[in-house]
């Protein structure tokens, strides 16, 4: 049984969970991947969908294929820093959007923030 959304296309769904397995330091620089097999098989996909995912994150930039060896995480430490203050950043402005929608600035935010940090 997978957990995939059907409104978004399966290879990018995968791409966003190595993604974020990498910025949120579960997986370093320089480790390994599974091979496509072994994902597939884990994520119940066809394999196919693994090549395409792993060739979109080699050409962002996240990992990178070592002939004959595998694929690996990229090793451009500060690339890796950058896309996670950029995630870090755009998550942060969707959050702040969706509160002003329900009414509550960024000051009242920032307020939340520090009370729950006392507790």
């Amino acid at each position: 049984m997978n957990h995939f959304q059907t409104d978004t296309p399966i290879y990018l769904q995968v791409v966003e969970e190595v993604k974020s397995k990498i910025l949120g330091g579960q997986l370093h620089p320089g480790d390994k991947l599974e091979s496509v097999r072994e994902m597939a098989s884990r994520l119940e996909v066809n394999p196919n969908t693994i090549q395409r995912a792993f060739l979109e994150l080699e050409h962002q930039g996240f990992i990178v294929t070592q002939r004959a060896v595998g694929r690996f995480v990229s090793e451009d430490i500060d690339f890796i820093e950058s896309c996670r203050q950029n995630k870090i950043q755009e998550t942060i402005q969707q959050f702040v959007k969706e509160m002003e929608r329900y009414g509550i600035t960024k000051a009242d935010i920032i307020a939340y923030l520090k009370e729950e940090n006392h507790e």
